[in-house]
């Protein structure tokens, strides 16, 4: 089986490593990096940690406009895949990368499978939103992370090609979270205790491009119990230079520099919480039992909200705050998302897909 995997940004390596390391084992795969996250902190620093192979092609797209964005993503990936011509074009998230991937291999012959099918947020102002219900629909094969993810594909009409088979990133965690605490000392160089700091993560641009929204942030970080560790995006610290907010963050909180993806889950292993408005992040706090509050109005991780791991604030300075000085005594955590082997019933079922397709499929 011939499988071209198409990928852009951070979630996306860190799912890629968990299915790529499976699929290597007994098929071809080639692998695109669009450049969507062109930073080498953002980017090229998760394929080394994690030791995910060279990209075959990097299109080097960049930042731009979703459109010009997307388009300039569109026409690489087609002339990768009419020179590849692969059995599965393998796409992940809600990304543009993931959109071009689908309407690229819609057009031409291979199947298209797409890892965390059926999530949506129910906000259509979000560009994520649009990229993930159209990449469900141009699918063959869809692999929704949840039970409720598969009733809401059924729900839209989508009802061949489902297999539940759990989240790729609670594979990628339970092999992060034990490297990252015999190798990383990053507690030690942020100069913080383990479950005496909240990390928070700011990036979506709902937030950062609201100078309203991105100045309540800020407040209601500053005024937490304990000490914030903001490891910084560099659109959020654009837009805080811009807005005049960046020597109040900087005085306030404990920003530092983008870090690595090892780095990062000692960080969220450590903390005694995460506020964060990142999809990755919320899960990634469910797997390692801290709990999260997100400053969005809503989520994709419904699972995470109704079991009492996480809490939506949106952008509201005394929900926040709360939050952060809450406390939460949290029972049992059920088992939503699988159980940690989401990439071996991926390439198991692509590969059966493959022997049993159609002669006029193929």
């Amino acid at each position: 089986m011939s499988v071209v995997s198409v990928v852009g940004a951070r979630p996306q390596f860190i799912k890629a490593f968990a299915v790529s390391r499976v699929l290597r084992t007994d098929h071809e795969e080639v692998l695109v990096h669009t450049g969507q996250h062109y930073d080498e902190e953002l980017s090229d620093v998760f394929f080394n940690e994690l030791g995910i192979p060279e990209p075959d092609y990097n299109l080097g797209v960049g930042s731009d406009t979703h459109g010009q964005q997307t388009a300039t993503m569109l026409e690489g990936i087609e002339e990768i895949l009419e020179a590849e011509e692969p059995d599965v074009v393998l796409l992940y998230g809600d990304t543009n990368s993931t959109l071009a991937g689908a309407i690229a291999a819609t057009k031409i012959d291979p199947l298209v499978a797409h890892v965390e099918a059926g999530l949506r947020s129910y906000n259509r102002e979000m560009p994520e939103e649009i990229n993930r219900v159209l990449t469900d629909h141009a699918s063959d094969l869809l692999f929704p992370p949840s039970e409720s993810a598969a009733n809401t594909l059924e729900q839209e009409g989508i009802t061949e090609g489902i297999h539940i088979v759990g989240d790729v990133m609670y594979d990628t965690i339970l092999w992060a979270q034990e490297v990252a605490e015999g190798e990383s000392n990053m507690l030690n160089q942020v100069d913080v205790q383990e479950e005496e700091f909240v990390l928070s993560t700011v990036h979506r641009a709902a937030n950062t491009d609201d100078p309203e929204r991105l100045e309540t942030i800020i407040d209601a970080l500053s005024n937490a119990p304990l000490p914030v560790v903001l490891p910084i995006h560099p659109r959020t610290e654009n837009r805080l230079r811009e807005y005049g907010m960046w020597e109040k963050a900087t005085a306030e909180l404990e920003v530092i520099d983008p870090v690595g993806y090892l780095d990062f889950v000692r960080l969220l292993d450590g903390s005694e919480r995460v506020a964060t408005d990142s999809g990755g992040v919320q899960k990634e706090a469910f797997y390692l039992d801290t709990p999260c509050v997100t400053m969005r109005d809503e989520t994709e991780w419904i699972e995470t909200v109704e079991s009492g791991w996480n809490v939506l604030v949106g952008a509201d300075q005394d929900q926040i705050e709360k939050e952060l000085r809450m406390n939460r005594y949290l029972e049992e955590k059920p088992a939503p998302y699988g159980d940690g082997n989401a990439a071996s019933e991926i390439v198991d079922t692509l590969a059966k897909r493959i022997v049993e397709k159609p002669m006029s499929e193929q």
